[in-house]
């Protein structure tokens, strides 16, 4: 399943990035463009909402919805690797490839396998403005909104991910940040998601999504796909080392083994030299 339109613009802009090597911005054409006045608005919104009885109802039905939306875009789903969660019990930071607004569905089933009932997610505040369904979702699923201001980060982000890491509960955040539709290719990380699990002492469940092409056309820019997800070997943060030093490590060897499990996956050296074949599924213009 494809949300969106036409997508020869977004694979003109990640082409364009990749021979620059700007491989974490930002690609999409239609993502909201707020004004910081909006950008505060949305999260105060969100802040006093959050907590109130309307949202916890609202909460209940978003997972009710996503639950049955990951059962059934997951159905082909096949997940590799699980034995790796056996030995984690509590709360982790998951971190996993990011190429599309469904692909957080094939980490919820890995993670349900693995024994968490709830997956959070870590989204732009930005993804608050959207309408419809998803817009509704955004709002009321279980999202921790990142706002890049250093007063928020320490007055609510910190410790809503501290609160929600000490109740058990697996976060889902994206190190690559943008969203590069249906990219094969792990990029290189960023270092947010590591320091909130070494500043908690949580271990990496460290995450790569594979992307299969199937016979037939979902549209006529691209074939049907499926996923196989592999579920790495967890990363811990060593408690001899400060946040710094460990959030470094633990991205290093994120990076790493995201690497090799695509290698490994697509038989073939990791480049970042942009072709077709980069964009799973895509149906390009020489094919016809």
């Amino acid at each position: 399943m494809l949300i969106g339109g036409n997508k020869e613009k977004v694979i003109a802009n990640m082409k364009s990035a990749a021979e620059r090597g700007d491989l974490n911005c930002k690609v999409e054409t239609d993502d909201p463009v707020l004004s910081e006045e909006e950008r505060e608005m949305l999260i105060r919104h969100y802040l006093e909402n959050y907590k109130t009885f309307r949202y916890r109802f609202c909460n209940i039905c978003a997972r009710a919805l996503t639950d049955t939306a990951t059962r059934y875009l997951n159905r082909k789903t096949r997940i590799e690797g699980l034995e790796n969660l056996k030995k984690i019990h509590g709360g982790a930071i998951v971190t996993s490839n990011h190429f599309s607004p469904l692909d957080n569905t094939a980490v919820r089933k890995a993670m349900n396998r693995g024994g968490y009932r709830r997956l959070f997610m870590v989204s732009q505040e930005t993804n608050l403005a959207m309408k419809g369904w998803i817009g509704f979702l955004m709002n009321h699923e279980d999202i921790i909104p990142l706002v890049k201001n250093p007063d928020y980060l320490r007055k609510y982000f910190g410790p809503m991910i501290r609160e929600r890491l000490k109740q058990g509960h697996a976060i889902l955040i994206y190190p690559e940040q943008e969203m590069w539709f249906h990219y094969r290719k792990p990029r290189p990380p960023k270092r947010g998601a590591y320091y909130y699990a070494a500043v908690n002492q949580v271990p990496v469940i460290s995450c790569f999504v594979e992307i299969r092409d199937l016979p037939g056309k979902e549209n006529e820019e691209f074939h049907k796909t499926r996923y196989v997800m592999h579920i790495l070997k967890p990363i811990y943060p060593d408690p001899e080392k400060n946040a710094q030093e460990n959030s470094r490590e633990m991205m290093q060897k994120d990076y790493q083994q995201k690497v090799a499990a695509y290698e490994q996956a697509y038989g073939k050296k990791l480049t970042y030299d942009f072709e077709a074949d980069d964009i799973a599924g895509w149906i390009s213009p020489k094919e016809g």
